[in-house]
């Protein structure tokens, strides 16, 4: 490992993660298609033809490569930790990718990750901000909060890669937002979590983008390894907000952190209520994403994740507007919520309207 200043260091980090992502996914698409590690069209997919789903290996080399290589332990000393935990969740990603595995046995391996990260790293909420009138908070609360923020994140991210660029798209808006305030608030040890994320995150996304011979989907293992990088990020973000003693102080940082991953953590939510709602469970998988309901109404996956993303962005507007007006936290978030539901109630409501008038279009009515 290289001592560097931070700023070549940060440097460093975002060109090596950026090009290793991007030079290793050719060899990876002709690895996985001579393999046949691929994933094929069904009725849950949004794809026609089958793509390559090791997407996931290049951002996991991308990001531990850059990090490991440039990074000194003076500068952050929980690195080892966030890498060990990036490991374990790799592997449980690139079993299921090659060979489903069990929702508990994933589910153990988020666990075991997340731990890693809570105990060895101490990367861990301490204080709600005043949520609810709470501010620091003890050991064994702090760490089941942790542990549960940390799986809710890890399976939003991994529920919402279902189209071309979604998943990857916000991970690099969320990713760049919080990379953005670390910089500038003088926070360079977390940035340089950010930055290689950031840079093996564009590495890979215009191959997933693309329709030509190397395409290639992202995989369980990498959505859940963005997850794992978010949920740090968000931990940092909100732990260095907590005491206001740096510059560009965020005052509701959960209520922010919160509109930050508004499309994944709300999906989430939504999908879960409409599957209990049927008597379904709520991890059995179907079509009732946001993106399928615009996929729904006509437009393809680029517009799509585009909307999405442009929606995501405004969300992240609006918090940090608000959030100067010290509102609070729980106002911030009811207003969040109930904007998100209103969109979501919207969007329902047309898909409802589309497929009503291509029923009569059908029957010669209109």
């Amino acid at each position: 490992m290289i001592n560097l200043p931070p700023n070549i260091a940060l440097y460093l980090t975002f060109i090596v993660s950026f090009v290793i992502s991007y030079l290793s996914i050719p060899s990876i698409v002709r690895v996985a298609r001579n393999k046949k590690l691929l994933d094929t069209p069904s009725h849950r997919r949004s794809h026609i033809r089958q793509v390559p789903t090791l997407g996931g290996v290049a951002i996991f080399a991308g990001f531990t490569m850059a990090t490991g290589s440039f990074i000194s332990h003076a500068i952050l000393p929980s690195l080892q930790y966030i890498l060990v935990a990036c490991i374990i969740i790799f592997f449980i990603g690139i079993k299921d990718d090659i060979q489903a595995i069990s929702p508990h046995k994933k589910l153990l391996g988020q666990i075991l990750a997340s731990l890693v990260l809570i105990i060895l790293g101490d990367i861990n909420f301490t204080n709600l901000h005043g949520f609810l009138g709470i501010y620091q908070i003890s050991a064994i609360p702090s760490l089941f909060l942790t542990l549960f923020v940390t799986i809710a994140i890890i399976n939003s991210l991994n529920l919402v890669d279902g189209i071309d660029g979604l998943a990857s798209s916000i991970g690099i808006v969320t990713t760049l937002f919080f990379g953005v305030w670390f910089y500038i608030s003088g926070n360079i040890e977390c940035c340089i979590i950010s930055i290689a994320t950031l840079g093996s995150l564009l590495g890979f996304f215009r191959f997933n983008l693309s329709n030509g011979q190397y395409k290639i989907f992202m995989g369980d293992t990498g959505s859940m390894l963005i997850g794992l990088l978010l949920v740090i990020q968000v931990i940092m973000f909100n732990e260095k907000n907590a005491d206001f003693v740096f510059a560009f102080p965020v005052k509701s940082a959960p209520a922010v952190s919160f509109a930050v991953l508004i499309i994944p953590l709300y999906d989430t939510i939504r999908v879960f209520i409409i599957r209990m709602s049927r008597g379904r469970s709520p991890f059995i998988a179907d079509k009732n994403h946001l993106h399928h309901c615009l996929l729904k109404l006509g437009f393809n996956h680029i517009q799509s994740t585009f909307i999405i993303v442009f929606v995501n962005i405004c969300f992240i507007a609006f918090a940090l507007l608000l959030q100067h007006l010290d509102i609070g936290i729980f106002l911030l978030g009811l207003l969040i919520m109930t904007i998100a539901t209103s969109l979501s109630l919207s969007l329902e409501f047309l898909v409802k309207k589309n497929g009503n008038n291509n029923e009569k279009r059908k029957n010669g009515n209109l």
